[in-house]
């Protein structure tokens, strides 16, 4: 989850070109930063905090050089501080290591080490991989063995890049379930985790896989294989333009890409003749099982009672993090869903892995060439663009019309395609209402608690509220469905508790209100989502959000979670908490 770049410049300085592209990573992990560049030494800024704090006590980008590696870090091992930021160095501070991922057998690798008068200044896992490698180098192995020899040594999950004053001219990465990728500019190398941090740079992008290693230096990139075999690699261009990872006059990403929801689902909805091919090649599928963490698996409840309700398919929905306690109920005729914004969430790799042993995969993914993407048999691209927010907007949106699409063709109900073209003017109508939405949350926003209700479609919805909240306001929130409430959670309603209550129109309307009913008897504040001719939830509500009267039930749950977003976000704002880098928190994850 920790951000890396890389570079070789043909003409510039290399550190402020680093800190540039590592602000960009800074969805990926903002505990602490740091930068290093080669010389007679390694040369080496960082600190603890956010960039912008760290900017303030260090200065990053005055460091020699054209070469260097640059890191922002999401704790694992070691608390926050200066001294376990990366980069680490081994003894000598002739090399440097910065890393993404866990070394699982770190313990007992140091305490070897140590017993070798290795001496350790932090307390995280990564610090035994310089250490290592100053092992293989001082027996007289050069840098890329010296570090081939140490992968053999660690268990775990690694991006790495490595440098070394030795050989001051190169770069070496590789990478094991965690992403990193190379970019080729003129004249210029770069390797980073994530594309947004080098597209200023260069939209020429080589996706590395697993056990691969890349050498950057003066002449160009070289890639090798796990046995040091050069292999040609393709060169993918990435269509995405800088301007579309900036904030674009918002004050936050996360506003900013809840605004281009709209387009996000209109060019979603691009891949329907694609998503019409891979149906037409799925044969003999009697079950579903949908696999996906955190908001992606919301986007998985709603496509169980899609598929259930429109074909009668059985369809299963596990958590990644679970899915191996359930893998042996696979077989040939299940369509396994993974759900995934970035393609690199490490718990649903693993499940990905064990589930083409025995199933169809299909993955639902938004990063172009991914690991995922790479590993599934069939794949179904979001066209969100890049989402920096750490709480994912847009590509739930567009995860949702996938799953939509999907289950159109899959049942050959052309007219929901038809419903799913009038979802960007809905959307549209709720962006316009933001200022309402904004004095709702300037009423809630010292609330210690929030539940969120609904029922079937709506239920879904209701979970992903108060995720969002969670997420960016540090508020306690709950989403439950309100049939459950009566089974224990009323206890915990007490006068003034806000409670949202996602009442679409259709099948559930009239028993969700019911539920409004118990909660508002028990003092609830209740906070509605709902038609706009709906007069009897309106008078059952202290505020209400309205929604175009023409949103039919069944596509509801896309255009209804903006309003509860929008919410989410205001409240954060109001509270001063930065949403799109909520505490303990980041974009893509990629330990386990």
């Amino acid at each position: 989850m920790c951000g890396i770049v890389g570079c070789i410049l043909k003409d510039d300085e290399a550190a402020p070109v680093l800190l540039e592209c590592v602000k960009k990573l800074e969805y990926r992990g903002y505990d602490s930063v740091g930068i290093a560049t080669p010389s007679s030494k390694i040369n080496i800024r960082k600190d603890k905090g956010k960039i912008s704090e760290a900017e303030k006590n260090v200065k990053l980008s005055d460091l020699p050089g054209n070469m260097g590696i640059a890191h922002v870090r999401w704790a694992t091992h070691g608390i926050p501080t200066q001294k376990n930021a990366h980069p680490h160095t081994d003894c000598n501070g002739k090399i440097a290591v910065v890393h993404n991922g866990i070394i699982e057998n770190y313990k007992e690798l140091k305490n070897n080490l140590e017993s070798e008068g290795h001496i350790f200044k932090s307390d995280t896992d990564t610090e035994v991989i310089p250490h290592l490698i100053e092992k293989f180098m001082d027996q007289g192995f050069d840098l890329e063995i010296a570090v081939r020899k140490t992968l053999d040594m660690i268990n775990g999950s690694y991006a790495l890049a490595v440098i070394s004053t030795d050989e001051p001219g190169k770069i070496v990465g590789v990478r094991k379930e965690s992403p990193m990728i190379v970019g080729k500019g003129d004249g210029d190398y770069f390797l980073a985790s994530d594309v947004p941090a080098i597209l200023k740079h260069t939209n020429n992008i080589i996706y590395l896989e697993d056990g691969e290693m890349v050498i950057l230096d003066a002449d160009g990139v070289t890639v090798k294989n796990v046995l040091g075999e050069i292999i040609e690699k393709e060169i993918h261009i990435i269509e995405w333009t800088p301007d579309m990872a900036e904030k674009g006059g918002f004050d936050h990403f996360m506003i900013k890409e809840i605004h281009e929801q709209p387009d996000a689902v209109r060019d979603t909805l691009m891949e329907s003749s694609e998503i019409e091919k891979i149906v037409n090649n799925l044969g003999g599928i009697e079950r579903i099982c949908f696999v996906a963490c955190g908001t992606s698996y919301h986007a998985s409840l709603i496509g169980k009672y899609l598929f259930e309700s429109l074909m009668g398919l059985p369809t299963d929905v596990i958590l990644a993090s679970e899915f191996q306690y359930s893998s042996k109920a696979m077989d040939e005729k299940t369509l396994v869903i993974f759900i995934s914004q970035s393609g690199e969430t490490a718990d649903t790799l693993k499940a990905l892995r064990t589930a083409k042993k025995r199933s169809e995969t299909l993955v639902i993914v938004n990063v172009v060439g991914s690991t995922a993407t790479r590993e599934a048999k069939h794949v179904v691209f979001t066209r969100a663009g890049p989402e920096i927010g750490v709480a994912a907007t847009k590509t739930y949106v567009s995860q949702l019309t996938c799953v939509y699409l999907l289950a159109a063709h899959m049942s050959k109900r052309m007219d929901l395609v038809e419903e799913l073209h009038k979802i960007p003017k809905f959307m549209v109508e709720v962006l316009d209402n933001e200022d309402y939405i904004h004095r709702i949350a300037k009423k809630y926003k010292d609330a210690q608690d929030f539940f969120f209700i609904g029922r079937g479609f709506s239920y879904p919805t209701a979970l992903e509220g108060a995720l969002k909240l969670k997420e960016i306001t540090y508020i306690h929130g709950e989403g439950y469905a309100a049939g459950e409430l009566k089974h224990g959670p009323l206890a915990l309603i007490d006068d003034g508790v806000p409670v949202v209550a996602v009442v679409a129109p259709g099948n559930i309307h009239d028993k969700t209100l019911s539920n409004v009913e118990e909660v508002r008897a028990r003092g609830a504040h209740v906070i509605s989502v709902g038609s706009s001719d709906d007069e009897i939830l309106k008078s059952e509500s202290k505020d209400m959000m309205v929604m175009d009267s023409e949103i039919d039930e069944l596509i509801s749950p896309i255009p209804y979670i903006v309003p509860l977003q929008l919410l989410a976000y205001y409240i954060s704002v109001e509270k001063g908490i930065d949403p799109d880098k909520p505490k303990n928190l980041a974009k893509c994850v990629t330990v386990e």
